[in-house]
């Protein structure tokens, strides 16, 4: 760092030469931001990627004159893969270019979404037909098998399937309502289970 604007003065000034300070002192970069992306909320699919929305855009203070400008492709990951509200979403694939990028370094924002359960739905039972008994209990056939568990989830169907028509009243392809089955399993937050409407 060179130092002027400084010189002597005085009756004896002529008999010296001034010579100033060459001192060091360091220029940091100065710091850019991404501002213009939203990150989308989704229903849960094993995955942590997340995506965008908008157009990204530098947010800060550029130098006038200065040569910088945003290139790539901005991806998004929360932070795991599991249901959640508010989860963090960080973005990446952003960097500076141009003659002054070195002059810069770039924030890349960390934005929020959400992740929301998936459905799991039920099949292979049916519902059986009856003799009207006075009651609305449906005996069921088949075997309860889960489908749209995400692969290598630990995601197990248990309970009893048992089945109740609408009303006790006689008719045709009446709507059968299953119930007793539930889901467990270390991944089991992320998901909801659908029971069947069957008929009979």
């Amino acid at each position: 760092v060179a130092v002027t604007g400084l010189s002597i003065s005085g009756a004896d000034a002529d008999n010296y030469t001034l010579t100033l300070p060459i001192l060091q002192a360091s220029i940091t970069p100065a710091s850019l931001s991404v501002t213009g992306l939203t990150a989308n909320n989704k229903v849960y699919d094993g995955t942590t990627a997340a995506s965008l929305s908008g157009t990204a855009a530098l947010l800060g203070s550029i130098c006038t004159g200065d040569v910088v400008s945003l290139s790539g492709t901005p991806t998004g990951n929360f932070d795991n893969k599991h249901v959640g509200s508010g989860k963090s979403v960080t973005v990446s694939g952003l960097s500076l270019t141009g003659a002054d990028a070195d002059n810069y370094t770039l924030t890349l924002p960390i934005l929020q979404a959400s992740i929301t359960p998936a459905s799991l739905n039920v099949t292979g039972l049916t519902a059986n037909n009856k003799v009207y008994d006075c009651s609305t209990a449906a005996t069921l056939s088949g075997s309860a098998t889960l489908t749209g568990v995400v692969a290598g989830d630990d995601v197990t169907l248990s309970g009893t399937p048992s089945g109740a028509f609408a009303d006790k009243n006689v008719g045709s392809n009446k709507s059968v309502a299953v119930t007793g089955l539930s889901i467990s399993g270390a991944d089991a937050g992320n998901y909801t289970l659908t029971l069947p409407i069957l008929q009979a």
